[in-house]
């Protein structure tokens, strides 16, 4: 049975390929050459050329302002209505899952900060503290300097595919893939190209943390309908067993990929995508001290309010049943 990281690795990568692929399959883009908006390989046009037209003059297949309204509510408005109702229904309930388990965004920054590590010992440039060679989660790791060479190869690299990426969401994809393979870019494609590479790799290398946690308003949504629950699933921590803690080395919170500590209350983990990597971390340091499970389980219901309620001095009662046992 494939574990939560082997799961991720395979919805990660596999919707990574579809963001690549979409403007290509015309899944998802827009023209702007013919203002033309594609979904699911059919155009989706509204009529806004057909009715500029008519109040200019008649023509045989004029459309009036009822038609036009009845078009951009069942091709624009109805449909976006009820991607964002089913977006917020599953972030109330299970939280940020599009983050940790799709999110081509976080999928660079695990791959930047895993780097980085190797590197420097830091999983980023602003950290003051070298993270151990060895943790007790079994992770070593013993940093060299040549993999800076790696790592800012790898940063350029995955700066300029977002531009190029991006760029075909805006333009036809083959034109843009023909101009690649023959480095013909126009003028105007290559200044978007310099601009937009040139911002994503500032952003990977200096600030992936700050923007999944304060830039990103996909996230920022997800995490305000999450906080809304008090029993929405989150990142439980078995305070009953939490002398076990005493002689870690906080594994579970060198593990989490935009640097959340896990034990805290919900309202300092509003951002947490539920990767499970701290749970996984927490796992392996009690497996190899002999023991079976994790002091950090996946809990909801009545279990989260030990997480979502437990704030400015309150207690709440904790089911017998919310964490299971060694």
């Amino acid at each position: 049975m494939a574990t939560p990281q082997q799961l991720r690795l395979i919805t990660r990568t596999s919707f990574f390929l579809l963001y690549l692929l979409a403007p290509v399959f015309n899944l998802f883009r827009f023209d702007l050459n013919t203002q033309t908006f594609f979904l699911l390989g059919s155009e989706w046009n509204i009529g806004l050329s057909k009715f500029q037209r008519s109040a200019q003059e008649c023509f045989p297949d004029q459309i009036d302002t009822f038609d036009m309204l009845i078009n951009f509510a069942e091709l624009i408005f109805i449909p976006v209505a009820l991607f964002i109702a089913l977006g917020a229904f599953i972030s109330w309930k299970w939280g940020l899952l599009y983050c940790g388990w799709l999110c081509p965004h976080e999928s660079m920054v695990e791959v930047i900060n895993n780097l980085m590590r190797r590197a420097s010992g830091k999983l980023t440039l602003w950290d003051t503290k070298t993270l151990p060679d060895k943790q007790l989660d079994g992770t070593h790791i013993t940093p060299n300097k040549n993999w800076w060479l790696v790592t800012a190869v790898v940063i350029l690299l995955l700066a300029f595919i977002w531009a190029i990426s991006l760029l075909t969401y805006l333009l036809p994809p083959a034109e843009i893939y023909s101009n690649l393979l023959h480095l013909s870019f126009t003028q105007k494609q290559l200044i978007f190209l310099t601009i937009a590479t040139t911002v994503f790799t500032l952003e990977f290398t200096f600030a992936r943390h700050l923007f999944c946690r304060f830039g990103c308003s996909l996230g920022l949504f997800q995490s305000l309908m999450w906080m809304l629950n008090k029993k929405a699933m989150v990142v439980g921590f078995d305070r009953s067993r939490v002398k076990e803690c005493a002689s870690c080395d906080k594994s579970c919170e060198i593990a989490c990929p935009i640097k959340l500590k896990p034990r805290s209350i919900k309202r300092k983990m509003y951002s947490c995508s539920q990767c499970m990597r701290c749970i996984d971390a927490c796992g392996s340091v009690q497996n190899n001290q002999g023991k079976t499970v994790s002091l950090l389980q996946m809990i909801n219901n009545d279990c989260a309010l030990d997480k979502s309620a437990r704030d400015f001095g309150k207690k709440p009662p904790v089911p017998n049943n919310c964490y299971h046992k060694p």
